[in-house]
């Protein structure tokens, strides 16, 4: 199962990425945070969600290589949360290498196609406003909306996070046999 969980900066994304954990009472959690702190705001941002998970949840501070932390924790009866893709593809944008951007990102996808293990995405949902003026915000937008676009079609679940409240984008197909309408006799 993933699911990907898009919204704007403090929408509330991050707490029910949280509560679709603690409701599914996983075996092993692992929080993967991409954040990096070059700042004391963005120090006081980590410091906040650090205090907000519980203890027994494994943190790996990844800003970089998702696909590898991916591919070392498949493994079924896991969880893995990944907070925040806005801030991990920040951080390959600015990276300076050029060709780890499109190695990463595809790694990334190779590793959710084949994983075992539930995967939450979070993400700033950053396209709905006006067109950023400069060539790397311009870029970054774009490159998030392509990813989330890729993202949302292998995801189980999409949800998109306003205000608070949550709107279900996609979820998961039933099967037949669980269809409420499979084996009625009206059908």
């Amino acid at each position: 199962m993933i699911e990907l969980i898009l919204g704007g900066a403090r929408s509330g994304k991050s707490r029910l990425a949280e509560a679709r954990i603690t409701d599914n009472s996983p075996q092993k959690v692992i929080y993967i945070a991409t954040a990096t702190a070059y700042d004391d705001e963005m120090r006081t941002r980590i410091k906040h969600h650090q205090q907000r998970r519980p203890d027994h949840w494994q943190l790996i501070e990844e800003p970089i290589e998702l696909g590898k932390i991916i591919q070392q924790y498949n493994q079924a009866n896991t969880v893995l949360l990944i907070e925040c893709l806005t801030l991990w593809l920040t951080n390959l944008l600015c990276h300076s290498d050029a060709e780890q951007f499109a190695l990463q990102k595809k790694h990334f996808i190779e590793q959710l196609q084949h994983t075992q293990a539930e995967i939450i995405l979070v993400s700033n949902e950053t396209g709905m406003g006006v067109v950023p003026m400069g060539e790397l915000s311009r870029r970054f937008v774009d490159e998030a909306g392509f990813l989330h676009q890729t993202l949302a079609q292998l995801s189980d679940r999409v949800t998109l996070v306003v205000a608070g409240l949550e709107h279900c984008l996609k979820q998961p197909k039933l099967s037949n046999s669980h269809s409420p309408i499979a084996g009625s006799s009206n059908a």
